[in-house]
């Protein structure tokens, strides 16, 4: 009965996602003719609340975050940073703009702005779509739009494992972080989120429960090589991630 009960409840989820999807992308596509910019960004967001709290209340997908303080801001006389982040559901790809104060740049495989209304709408927004099966043309388009991106302030996030990970599973921390890190001289900030627990890799059933997003202090990168910065950021979150879901890592530890 329970299974049956995230089966019904996460059809009408992905119901309501698409119902309101239609209209708030064609929305977006019609505006974005005259707007542009952070504008076009926060509307864009706005429909990403919308699955948010529909996850919640549709699917009892609760949420907190830990350490939003480590994030540094113009205040703190550095406006720039890079947030490299565990993957493990699609749920966080919704949450970070809905959650975050400050317009994200993500970094994604160009086959998203294919998908009906959601990538028409990104494809209008300031974001980096790569091919991945061209390594090289792909970091030099990260590494150019990334300086002009943080050149203007804004914020960029970056996924190191490059695809969604399995629960209690470590992927390959690639270094295209911490090379874009280093090549615009903005510190990484590391951010660990069990939200497998809750809506696996894969899977179609989302399972009620409270996902941690813990956000670490910001990693300098003057001065360092690309490896050697990026095990720090997956030792920090590869240790952080077994503190917010030790059930997930207790056969491997």
């Amino acid at each position: 009965m329970q299974r049956l009960g995230w089966v019904l409840r996460s059809t009408l989820f992905f119901l309501w996602m698409a119902i309101t999807v239609i209209p708030w992308g064609t929305f977006v596509v019609l505006v974005s003719i005259v707007l542009r910019g952070n504008t076009l960004y926060w509307i864009c967001a706005g429909w990403l609340r919308v699955a948010l709290w529909g996850a919640r209340l549709i699917c009892g997908v609760r949420w907190r975050v830990i350490g939003m303080e480590n994030v540094p801001t113009a205040a703190d006389g550095q406006a720039a940073v890079l947030l490299a982040s565990k993957h493990q559901s699609t749920w966080e790809t919704f949450a970070y703009p809905a959650l975050m104060p400050h317009p994200l740049c993500y970094v994604f495989k160009r086959e998203l702005l294919w998908i009906p209304f959601f990538g028409w709408s990104m494809a209008r927004l300031d974001m980096i779509h790569i091919d991945r099966s061209r390594r090289t043309e792909a970091w030099n388009k990260v590494a150019e739009q990334g300086r002009r991106i943080m050149g203007l302030g804004n914020w960029v996030i970056m996924f190191p494992e490059g695809t969604r990970i399995a629960r209690g599973e470590r992927g390959t921390y690639k270094t295209g972080a911490s090379r874009l890190a280093i090549a615009t001289g903005v510190p990484i900030v590391p951010i660990a989120v069990n939200s497998a627990r809750c809506w696996p890799r894969r899977s179609f059933l989302l399972r009620p429960g409270l996902v941690t997003i813990s956000i670490g202090q910001p990693i300098a990168s003057e001065g360092r090589a690309p490896e050697e910065l990026m095990r720090e950021v997956e030792d920090w979150i590869e240790t952080e991630m077994r503190r917010l879901d030790p059930e997930a890592y207790a056969a491997g530890a």
